[in-house]
């Protein structure tokens, strides 16, 4: 029997609990229909964009067969492939080819790479009975090299996601722990000011969230070996300032949540999507409407310019705008804080 009333006394709970409900059996068919919609969508992957420079026409002809767009360049320098928005530019010299592959997907890389060589191949079995001479061909990388593999991609948006994830999470429930006590409500109760409030609890988490950040980000360059190519600087500005939206969002949230358990709730919806938006998933492959709505996303921005600095070794000014926007995620999420206060001034 006391079994029974302690199961009745659940159910209850969590029948009054509407939003526990909603979450708990809604919140995995959204995240399993994104994920459907992510890896099985309608949008098509892009054919790779090859430059030219002297290659010869039945090459040509035979490399566009095979499925690369190709476009003609006058130098095959970084600024070209970059700017062109290329994904390697293939060069002919004293009848040997040169292939400069970007590389900053290293997949990509060498599935052109792999395309090339064997349109290569093929050319020359199609002329064995002539005097055909097959061109030598040398690959050259603008970011990493052969041995690059899919993790040296993926590590500058782990580290960006662990310090988004925790400093989120322990600034929602710390500030929920001042509501569920009456510290806040009393303190709301005194002439303090609401920007007060908001800056001193930013100023109280974001002292941990910095240590917690330098800590992260120097354990994964001097610990882990993870590629650094650019200023680690510029990473802890990023993640400084990724730790800013997440803390600032992690209080805004623990506003509309009563207990740690309903906290904890926010992550499948807001902090688990962004994961699939942060450039592990090819993102152009992506149909458009999803694209969009991963730019509402600041792990997007975060992970593209910790992408650029760590692995592409992008400098301050390539990565303005990606920093311009998280500062404005950050005041957004500020103000919002600021106005959600006001709830508790009686």
């Amino acid at each position: 029997m006391r079994t029974v009333a302690l199961t009745k006394r659940i159910i209850r709970q969590m029948l009054r609990d509407k939003r526990t409900l909603a979450l708990l059996f809604v919140a995995p068919l959204i995240i399993l229909t994104l994920v459907n919609l992510i890896l099985n969508g309608n949008g098509e992957v892009a054919p790779p964009r090859l430059g030219v420079i002297s290659v010869e026409k039945p090459l040509l002809q035979a490399l566009e067969q095979s499925g690369i767009v190709i476009e003609e360049v006058a130098v095959d320098t970084k600024e070209t492939i970059v700017n062109d928005r290329l994904d390697g530019i293939l060069r002919m010299t004293d009848g040997k080819l040169t292939l400069t592959l970007t590389n900053a997907e290293p997949s990509e890389a060498k599935a052109l790479k792999m395309k090339v060589s064997q349109t290569i191949a093929s050319l020359v079995i199609a002329n064995l009975a002539t005097d055909f001479v097959p061109p030598n061909l040398s690959i050259n990388y603008v970011y990493g090299n052969g041995d690059t593999n899919f993790f040296d991609v993926l590590s500058p948006i782990l580290v960006g996601f662990f310090v988004f994830f925790f400093v989120f999470l322990i600034s929602g429930i710390g500030l929920l722990r001042e509501r569920t006590t009456g510290t806040l409500e009393r303190l709301m109760s005194t002439p303090i000011r609401r920007a007060e409030v908001i800056t001193g609890y930013l100023t109280g988490y974001g002292i941990f969230a910095v240590i917690q950040t330098i800590i992260v980000v120097l354990f994964a360059v001097n610990v882990l070996d993870i590629a650094l190519v650019g200023s680690i600087w510029n990473v802890l500005l990023i993640n400084l300032l990724l730790a800013l939206v997440a803390l600032s969002l992690g209080i805004l949230l623990s506003t509309f949540a009563a207990s740690e358990f309903q906290m904890v709730q926010f992550i499948p919806i807001v902090v688990l999507p962004q994961v699939f938006f942060a450039g592990i998933v090819p993102i152009d492959g992506m149909a458009d409407w999803l694209q969009a709505f991963g730019q509402i996303m600041p792990l997007y921005y975060a992970a593209d310019a910790l992408k650029g600095v760590m692995y592409r070794g992008e400098v301050f000014g390539d990565i303005a705008v990606n920093i311009l926007i998280l500062v404005l995620f950050a005041t957004i999420f500020i103000v919002l804080n600021a106005l959600a206060l006001k709830k508790y001034r009686k």
